[in-house]
């Protein structure tokens, strides 16, 4: 079976378990509420998708899988709020505006980048996969029980947003032959979710154009996929980690401050993590779009649980990423766009 025919194959297979899937629930769905959640959770997997780029950026770049990105959001996003004046109180030694306060986090997010993995990676080259892996998971711990530390666990609701989170843009749907539509009359758009939704995806995209089409773009691409053909023509490889993982710092400190806008800032920032994980590995380990598509199917996925008539299946809707992604996975393992790899054992 050729390529071509393995693809339309999976397509219709794929097409086929979704209606299954339609089919099944169909009668424990709201049905009412889907349109509007499709759109509530395009707009949250934005946020989604780009702290799913930092976590792919640190992989192709150096094989290291980051499992303290959750972290290293929660940590950007404290920063800019405390730059941002804090309490609020004047007990901050910062009062900056929003804008300002995000160029300052993203610069000291550069410094922990390049400090992480001067300090803790650099180090555990050569070492076994698994050791590196704890490394990270031990990173996550200590970057947790700092913030604790310096800012305690109760949440702090006034992080500064540009936008009220109970704005929003109706849009009007029209009648169809002068019957009102059955499901509902009008769309809501959130304008601080469509703001960070943007915000989201433009940061996407310029991140894109910068690893495909400028100098140091092209070194970490080289970088990514083989480290000693990249430095055999003069890539600095060590140089090449170091500013993945900055540049993986300034995505979560973005990705925190989107979140916080809606949220707040508190420790279960982190969580984000569990969110981004699957979206990973259901657009592909190594494939930047594969993590924005993975980013917004599972946004959808776990607002259209919500949209189910059962309490229990409702509660629970944190657990459909892995349920997409398992499904995925059955059909095409490497991930919808990731590289089917043939090694010699």
């Amino acid at each position: 079976m050729d390529k071509q025919t393995k693809r339309i194959r999976n397509l219709f297979v794929t097409i086929g378990v979704a209606l299954l899937v339609v089919w099944f629930i169909r009668p424990y769905t709201n049905w009412i509420l889907v349109p509007q959640q499709i759109i509530n959770g395009l707009l949250n997997g934005g946020t989604l998708a780009l702290i799913a780029l930092g976590i792919v950026l640190i992989y192709k770049a150096s094989e290291v899988f980051n499992f303290a990105s959750g972290q290293m959001v929660m940590v950007g996003a404290y920063i800019v709020w405390w730059f941002a004046g804090g309490a609020g109180d004047g007990s901050a030694p910062f009062d900056l505006p929003l804008w300002a306060a995000i160029l300052a986090g993203m610069v000291t997010a550069v410094g922990v980048g390049f400090l992480i993995e001067r300090a803790a990676l650099r180090p555990m080259t050569g070492q076994p996969l698994l050791a590196i892996i704890l490394m990270t998971l031990g990173l996550a711990e200590i970057m947790q029980g700092l913030m604790n530390v310096l800012f305690g666990v109760t949440p702090k609701g006034n992080f500064p947003a540009p936008f009220s989170p109970s704005d929003a843009f109706n849009i009007l749907i029209a009648p169809i032959n002068d019957v009102s539509i059955v499901f509902l009359d009008r769309l809501q758009v959130g304008h601080a979710r469509l703001a960070t939704f943007l915000v989201a995806i433009l940061a996407a995209a310029l991140f894109v154009v910068f690893f495909n089409y400028t100098r140091t773009g092209l070194s970490m691409r080289a970088t990514s996929e083989n480290h000693e053909l990249a430095q055999s023509v003069g890539i600095k490889v060590s140089r090449v980690f170091g500013l993945s993982w900055a540049i993986a710092g300034i995505i979560a400190t973005l990705g925190g401050v989107l979140l916080a806008t809606l949220t707040g800032v508190s420790v279960n920032l982190s969580t984000v993590a569990l969110a981004a994980f699957p979206a990973i590995l259901l657009g592909g380990l190594e494939s930047f779009l594969g993590a924005v598509v993975g980013g917004l199917l599972v946004g959808i996925a776990v607002a259209l649980v919500q949209t189910s008539t059962i309490v229990e299946v409702r509660n629970s809707a944190e657990i459909a990423p892995y349920v997409l992604l398992l499904i995925v996975l059955l059909i095409r393992p490497e991930g919808l766009f990731g590289q089917k790899r043939i090694e010699r054992i």
